[in-house]
């Protein structure tokens, strides 16, 4: 199966990315942290393509999926994943260029893969998109407002891409549940290693992930 992830180098990205070279499914994948993006590719089969993108630029998403398709084709599974967090503060102490770069990221850098990715999906055929959500993309809580309104918003997408697409691919939005990882302990601190790390939840999500269908088009689902 051919994989395309977003947000490879760290977090849920990198498990996952991991996990699924490990099976030994194709993967392009992409992320900012260059360093990383470079051991990754060297680590790799040549089979597998790393490339350095920053999802909320179009232009650096339109280069990665015309040169990811080259090198790999159409992907089975698109899995939006790239995102990050605000510093926890009250949502009008929060920054304008903060807020904006959140949204920038985690709203319409999951569009922009959509632009240039799905295109190639319906050629082909066939495929699934999965738009990685959160709790709370479903729930509040306070001192994280702008990554609440990002992930509402890619839920609300979502629901409206699923009823887009042509017979044979679906949209997806996942919440991985809570999982220890950087993005969490800014918001949690230390209380964050009380959850599962992302390479324990990379092993159930993982498959789960692998067996979504078109039948599962629409659906706001949770990782096992």
């Amino acid at each position: 199966m051919t994989l395309w992830i977003t947000g490879c180098s760290s977090g849920l990205g990198k498990a996952l990315t991991e996990y699924f070279l490990a099976q030994g499914h194709t993967i392009a994948a992409c992320a900012r942290r260059r360093d990383r993006i470079e051991a990754m590719s060297k680590s790799s089969d040549p089979s597998n393509w790393f490339s350095v993108c920053d999802v909320a630029s179009d232009k650096d998403v339109a280069t990665f999926c015309r040169k990811a398709f080259d090198h790999t084709g159409a992907p089975d599974l698109l899995i939006n994943n790239a995102s990050i967090i605000n510093q926890p503060a009250r949502l009008w102490e929060v920054p304008a260029e903060d807020f904006d770069q959140l949204i920038a990221v985690n709203l319409s850098g999951t569009a922009n893969m959509i632009r240039h990715a799905v295109p190639l999906m319906i050629d082909a055929g066939s495929g699934i998109i999965v738009n990685l959500s959160s709790g709370w993309g479903r729930s509040t809580s306070p001192e994280v407002a702008p990554y609440c309104a990002s992930k509402w918003g890619v839920e609300g997408m979502t629901q409206a891409l699923s009823q887009e697409l042509p017979a044979g691919l679906a949209a997806v939005a996942l919440n991985p549940g809570v999982i220890d990882t950087d993005m969490l302990r800014c918001a949690f601190g230390d209380d964050a290693s009380a959850y599962p790390n992302a390479e324990d939840w990379a092993r159930t999500a993982a498959p789960f992930i692998l067996g979504l269908s078109s039948s599962d088009n629409g659906k706001a689902l949770t990782a096992p």
